[in-house]
This record gives structure tokens, sequence and C-alpha cells, in this order.
């Protein structure tokens, strides 16, 4: 029989455990177990929530992958046209992990109204435009069918909608200035079918989404020319791979860069998030740690007359540490339990209800993304378990260094 776990028991289960003088102590070890899982478990979910959701906002504006002509122009407007008879267009055969490979084009062009007017840039798409990422973001009517004949169907964000006053189903004039400054502009009449928000206000403020045949129309392209190609892949995991090897497989007058490489400042500003994950984790198992060695050793303080009991029937050290620890092991499961109650309510409820709002402007965001996976949780409980139990070998060692008769006569 494991004599010890059987003692551990009846020391958990007797009343005079629950209203002895370490029950406050017991307590506060439990809260700060419960206290330290909730907020790694909040640290964990909205970090990699909120780094997979700007993550996916940024690819759905670009995709993982950009195919571009090699030319000197550094602005969002398409330069140098690129044909679309390429051996990876319309299917990237050559590299796996591809999913998607679409053409686009973009102009810049301005929107004016009676009382205003905006600059924004005409992100031309065709039929072969993948939709799932804005029609996730649609508050309002239907994404433009561009399969058919050409048509003047636009996507625009809420952010400039409400800038300009504008709503579902109406109409505005965008001005687009030809090669010759003396020349009147190309003026294109446009209809709101769709109205989306990504929560990206630098995106969502720069963009309108509508026919890729009218940037061919006014740059005087052929049917077969577009802007540049955004290839989509699989698994965001391997983005640096696939990018190379998408590189690899392009004609030598093409360069292919990385959703990474082009938005450097923001992916770099949201790797920031690990760390604070790791340095909140870190904080947090070394303070219920701590709480959990405090109440480890007014348990023993409490129990010294017991110790010398067993030690002089015959137990060795580590029979009556390994008694201690089973105790311990009950309270972090306790806590344990209880903050993953807590933990998983909130996770679970921001989700569904948006309980905690973000500023866009600052996270790129509208509320506070949160990311539920069976992995980390198992992960976190198991860790803080493991962790706990091993900083509590150190102070149970106190109980090698009591002597029975001692023990036995302590007050």
């Amino acid at each position: 029989m494991n004599y010890e776990y059987f003692i551990a028991k009846r020391i958990i289960g007797s009343k005079a455990y629950k209203s002895s003088i370490s029950a406050p102590i017991i307590k506060i070890g439990i809260a700060a177990i419960t206290i330290g899982i909730v907020v790694m478990m909040i640290a964990i979910a909205t970090g990699i929530g909120l780094q997979q959701k700007i993550r996916d906002k940024v690819v759905a504006f670009n995709g993982h992958v950009i195919i571009t002509n090699y030319d000197s122009n550094n602005s969002q407007e398409s330069g140098v046209p690129i044909s679309t008879k390429q051996d990876f267009y319309p299917e990237f055969k050559s590299v796996d992990g591809i999913k998607h490979i679409q053409a686009v084009a973009t102009k810049f062009g301005v929107i004016r109204t009676e009382t205003d007017f905006e600059g924004l840039v005409l992100k031309g798409v065709g039929g072969d435009y993948d939709w799932s990422y804005f029609k996730e973001f649609l508050v309002e009517g239907r994404v433009p069918d561009y399969t058919q004949k050409r048509n003047e169907d636009v996507l625009m964000s809420q952010y400039i909608a409400n800038r300009l006053g504008f709503k579902l189903g109406d109409t505005f004039q965008m001005f687009f200035k030809k090669d010759d400054p003396e020349k009147l502009p190309n003026i294109i009449t446009y209809k709101i079918v769709g109205i989306y928000n990504s929560g990206f206000q630098d995106l969502d403020a720069t963009y309108v989404i509508g026919d890729i045949r009218h940037l061919q129309r006014i740059n005087r392209w052929e049917d077969d020319q577009i802007g540049n190609f955004e290839v989509f892949i699989d698994n965001y995991n391997d983005l640096e791979e696939k990018g190379i090897e998408v590189f690899k497989a392009i004609p030598s007058v093409l360069d292919a860069k990385t959703v990474t490489q082009n938005y450097y400042s923001i992916f770099e500003w949201i790797k920031i998030f690990d760390k604070n994950i790791y340095g909140i984790i870190g904080i947090m198992i070394l303070v219920a740690g701590i709480n959990m060695i405090t109440a480890l050793l007014v348990l023993i303080l409490e129990r010294t007359q017991m110790i010398g009991i067993l030690k002089a029937l015959g137990s060795n050290n580590w029979s009556i540490r390994k008694l201690f620890l089973y105790n311990a092991s009950y309270l972090i499961v306790l806590g344990l339990f209880w903050g993953n109650l807590l933990g998983l309510g909130l996770l679970f409820a921001q989700k569904q209800f948006k309980l905690f709002p973000l500023d866009p402007s600052v996270y790129y965001v509208t509320e506070a993304p949160v990311y539920i996976n069976l992995g980390y949780i198992l992960a976190l409980n198991i860790g803080t378990l493991v962790l706990c139990l091993l900083m509590l070998l150190v102070p149970s060692y106190i109980i090698t260094k009591i002597s029975p008769v001692k023990a036995i006569r302590f007050e």
C-alpha cells in the first residue's frame, strides 16, 4: 500500500486540517496558483490571438508572397505591368504548399464629393480573386462579382464610407491622373455594393477594391497584363521557406517578397508579444511557486510532531517528503482547477461577447482576440504542476534535518 498517499489523503480530508493555523496560508497558495493560471492563460490566448489576427489581416490585403517586376517604383501603385502568361499562373504547380495565386493591380486615385475629397488606392482584382478573407470582414452588402463582364461595383471600407458620408448602394466618382499632367484625368463612376471592416485602420483607410479591367484600360495595358501576383500558402509557419522557393521558381525578371519583408515593422512589433508572454509566464510561476513554498513550510511546521512519530516508527526521509509533496500536489491541482475554470470562462466570454475593445489605430484590431487551443492549455497546466513541485523539493529537504526526539517533544 502507498501509505504516504493514504496519510496525505487523510490529512487533506480531516476537519482539523481545514480549520488549522495553516488554513489561511493554504488558501493564499491556492489563490496564487489560480490567479497565475488565469493570467498566463489570458496572456497566451490574447498574445497568440493578436498575432494571428494582425497577420491574417495583412495577408488578406497582400497575400503571403508578392510577385512583382524589378523596377524603381516603391509606391503602392503598380508600375511596369507583368504578363499573366507565366508557367506558375493560374496554378503554381512547381512549388508544394501553394494554396492559391491571384492577379491584381493598384492605382492611386481621388474620390471627390460635394464637400470633401479623399486620396485612395484602387486595388483592381479579377475573377480569380479569393474573397474568403473579405467575407469575414463584410459588415454590409456583398462582395463584387468580376467573373462576368466589366462592372463598376466596388467594396469599400467602413472607415472610408464614414469619412465621406457614403452608405451601401451609393455611387461616387473617382479621378485617376493621366501620364500627361496637362490632360484631364480619367473619371469612373463606381457603385458601393459592399462595406467591410477589417479593423486594420491603416489598410482600411487606403484601399477600395474594384475591377482590374478598369485599371488595364486606364493604363492602356493588354488584357493579359497586371500589376503583381499575390500568392497564398497552406501553412504560415513555412512562409520563409516557401518565399525562397517561389523566388527560385519565377523568371529572373520578376521579384518575390514575403509579406513579412514588405511589412517588416508590423511583424517585428508582433514578435515582441512572444517575449511578453514568456515574461508573464515566468513571473506567475515564480510567484505561485514562492506561495506554495510558504504553504509547504507552514504545513511542515504544523506537522512537526507527526514527522517525529513517523521517523520513530521507521519511515525514511524521502517517504515523509513524498507525503508532504502529495499534500502540496493536491493544493496545486485545486488551484489549477479553479484557474482553468475562471480563465477559460473569461476567454470564451470574450470570444463570444467581445467584452474588451481595443483601439484599432494602436493594435490594428477592434477587440482583444483570443486563441483557445487544448495543446497550450495542457502544456500550461502540466508545466505549472511540474515546476511548482520541483521548486518544492528544496524546502521539503528541511524534513531530513528534523530529529525524531525533538520533534515528538515539539510544542
